[in-house]
């Protein structure tokens, strides 16, 4: 855990913080020195990935790895300088074109690639959309169909209950004079009867 906080603060951090000072001061010897040590960074967490599999029981391995980052980083040293001029930059400079070539085929592969199972799951992604809706349509159906003709005449009633008190209809004065008479001589007549 110990190497994880060492690499972190002066693998990762010092180095990110000093990239930074160099873009601000737009100075070119800065940019040069950090872009060679982000490189040789990079092909050492690459090649760390493998070497932590099997060389992890080897005595001293983190420490070591602690003082190789510290000898990358040095100012006395200049580790990543002198890697990345010696070994690195000739290496790049004669597998250039091959590595070029081999980025653009995998490029246009994964493109490829890309477009393929892209369309592969749109074909999906809509015959589950139809399916789901054609079930959907059915269950729809079904719930239709369980109701009683009591439950709707109970929704219907529900319905014409729910104008609200505020709306009122307006008769003529005749209308309602007659429609009252009507009903008095129908109230005393039934009233006779019994």
């Amino acid at each position: 855990s110990f190497f994880f906080f060492f690499r972190l603060i002066f693998g990762t951090l010092y180095p990110a913080y000093y990239s930074y000072k160099a873009v601000k001061s737009k100075d070119i010897k800065e940019y040069v020195k950090w872009m060679m040590y982000w490189i040789i960074f990079a092909l050492f967490t690459t090649a760390e990935t493998f070497t932590d599999i099997f060389l992890c029981w080897f005595p001293f391995y983190y420490e070591l790895k602690i003082a190789f980052v510290a000898w990358l980083l040095s100012p006395y040293t200049k580790g990543s300088s002198l890697l990345y001029r010696k070994f690195v930059h000739p290496t790049l400079s004669s597998k250039e074109k091959e590595i070029d070539d081999c980025l653009v085929q995998a490029k246009d592969r994964s493109y490829d690639a890309l477009v393929h199972f892209g369309k592969r799951g749109l074909n999906v992604a809509a015959t589950a959309a139809v399916m789901a809706a054609s079930k959907g349509q059915g269950a729809l159906s079904e719930r239709l169909r369980s109701f009683s003709m009591q439950d709707l005449s109970t929704i219907r009633g529900d319905s014409s209950s729910s104008v609200p008190p505020s709306v009122t209809v307006r008769t003529s004065s005749k209308q309602s004079q007659s429609k009252t008479s009507r009903s008095a001589s129908e109230g005393t007549g039934s009233s006779g009867k019994c």
